[in-house]
């Protein structure tokens, strides 16, 4: 397919039109203007869909570790080569900066290269046994298939996280794509995977309103894990569910991420952090800063040097090579922010710079004199707003850090790395950065976060575990006896 016609579903190899009588409108979230409309798959299409993953799974299973990596070594020559269209989708659909499209590109190279490896990592175990000539042996195998839920925001990366590890461990996959991004979280993914030769029925992408096949999509009886990526709404609504069908999940939700800048932190590189960690995408990623908080005595020298940063930012044309902050996903992203924004004001806050909106375009924006209880700390602001929180010592920074329901990831500055860590500690998350911020994701790393920021761990060997299963097999050497 050229990149101008994703339009259809692609099912067992075919690409197809979906058999609802809704149609997905695929716009340009910067200029507002159709990219493609697209006729949404119904339970139809969705069963048709599973039913293919279900019949090529087995055979795939069996395939050798050497003849997978033969596919993803063509995959991963299909992305470099096509880099540009890929950066092109990501700016045209997902409203990325050139800079964040960069930052995604190579983040989902790094994990189908990653996985790539895992065919040969996908090993078991002989455990000794308390029964004399007795052993367990521990088989590792495939879950089976797959349904991937993938999001808006790092629409490339993050549906790829899940569907490579999951392909490259003998699964294969039904991916729904977000309404908002169906190529570059789908469709465009289904045709890489299609040049790279991927027998037919491995990948299916099903592309519709949640509305319309969301619940069936989770409850569909060949779907043995429902990995998704997105809000915590949604994703507990998808594990309530998986629960009452039995079905495995793997959840990466919301963040509310704090960076503790203590008395001793190097003010200006903590700036220069809190500036990438915050406003990289428009702040619309589930690892992006939304509270910095910041130790009285150095406050007004930090709200000094970072209103100064931000204001320095380029907000506009997320195809221009120098703008940093471009639109956010829809107008409605941008009425809920502004509304948190304007309450939080009301009840005490000060706007220190930004805070107007240009169609979906909002200036990055700064507010400080904010406290733990306000819209804008409290919620998770998936936009350009920075919350600066003052704090009177170290204990009182980690504990406005864990007053939140969330548990992503995190920051610490300070020139001691030894008590870095040991605050690092304290902070309820599952993933935090000393001397760094908090938009950090490696392929071979753990990934995932406690709370409700999700259930499941990304990346490596924790990926190997939740994109598998085990068997345990005993084998009795010689003859046993029984007291009875």
């Amino acid at each position: 397919m050229s990149p101008q016609t994703f339009t259809k579903q692609y099912i067992n190899g075919e690409w197809k039109n979906g058999s609802s009588e809704k149609v997905l409108e695929n716009l340009n979230p910067y200029t507002s203007q159709p990219l493609a409309n697209i006729t949404s798959a119904n339970e139809e299409d969705l069963n048709k869909a599973y039913q293919a993953a279900e019949a090529a799974q087995q055979d795939w299973s069996q395939r050798t570790p050497a003849e997978i990596q033969s596919y993803f070594d063509a995959l991963l020559r299909n992305i470099t080569d096509r880099k540009d269209e890929i950066i092109d989708w990501l700016v045209k659909e997902a409203g990325s900066t050139l800079v964040k499209a960069e930052v995604e590109f190579q983040a989902a190279l790094g994990i189908v290269r990653e996985s790539s490896s895992f065919p040969t990592r996908m090993t078991g175990q002989i455990l000794p046994s308390n029964t004399p000539g007795k052993e367990n042996r521990v088989y590792r195998s495939p879950k089976g298939v797959v349904g991937v839920i993938g999001p808006w925001n790092f629409p490339f990366h993050l549906a790829l996280r899940s569907i490579a590890p999951a392909v490259a461990l003998g699964n294969t996959v039904v991916v729904k794509p977000a309404s908002e991004t169906p190529a570059t979280s789908g469709l465009l993914i289904a045709d890489l995977f299609e040049e790279a030769g991927f027998p037919k029925g491995v990948i299916n992408v099903v592309a519709g309103r949640g509305s319309e096949i969301g619940d069936a999509f989770v409850t569909h009886p060949a779907a043995k894990l429902i990995s998704f990526t997105g809000s915590t709404e949604v994703g507990s609504h998808i594990g309530e569910l998986a629960g009452k069908h039995i079905k495995d999940t793997a959840l990466e939700l919301g963040g509310n991420n704090a960076m503790l800048v203590l008395e001793d932190a190097n003010i200006e590189r903590a700036v220069e952090a809190a500036s990438f960690g915050k406003y990289l995408h428009q702040g619309q990623i589930c690892m992006s800063l939304n509270r910095i908080i910041v130790h009285e005595s150095i406050h007004d020298q930090f709200v000094e040097k970072f209103k100064e940063k931000v204001e320095s930012l380029k907000a506009g044309d997320p195809s221009e090579k120098d703008t940093v902050v471009g639109p956010l996903i829809n107008k409605d992203a941008v009425e809920r922010i502004q509304e948190d924004v304007q309450t939080s004001l009301d009840q005490g806050a000060n706007l220190l710079c930004g805070g107007e909106a240009d169609g979906n375009v909002m200036q990055p924006t700064v507010l400080t004199n904010v406290t733990n209880d306000m819209p804008v700390a409290k919620n998770e602001m998936f936009g350009p707003v920075a919350v600066i929180i003052k704090v009177s010592s170290e204990e009182e920074a980690i504990s406005v850090a864990n007053d939140s329901v969330y548990g992503l990831s995190g920051s610490v500055f300070t020139e001691d790395l030894h008590r870095g860590v040991e605050a690092a500690k304290q902070v309820n998350t599952g993933m935090i950065h000393i001397n760094d911020q908090s938009v950090n994701d490696e392929a071979h790393v753990a990934f995932g976060g406690e709370k409700e920021s999700g259930l499941g761990r990304f990346g490596g060997e924790w990926a190997i575990d939740k994109f598998t299963t085990v068997k345990t097999i005993s084998v009795m050497n010689h003859h046993r006896e029984f007291p009875f």
